[in-house]
């Protein structure tokens, strides 16, 4: 499976191209798409803000985009 996610993408932009991965925006327990900075910010410098792995979020996103294929 081809990642459509990486940690390079803006998380506005991920939550517009892909409205599922909210989900695990929320499961993380990050409010990024009501936060100004998720117009700017990149996955990566979001998740390490709140103190989460970019890479696990990233890997459940593309996990949850693939089971919505």
């Amino acid at each position: 499976m081809a990642e459509k996610v990486t940690k390079e993408m803006n998380i506005l932009e991920i939550a517009q191209k892909y409205p599922e991965s909210i989900e695990v925006f929320h499961k993380y327990g990050l409010g990024c798409l009501g936060c100004a900075a998720a117009r700017f910010e990149n996955l990566e410098a979001g998740a390490k803000v709140h103190g989460y792995d970019p890479d696990a979020m990233v890997a459940d996103i593309n996990a949850l985009i693939a089971s919505a294929e």
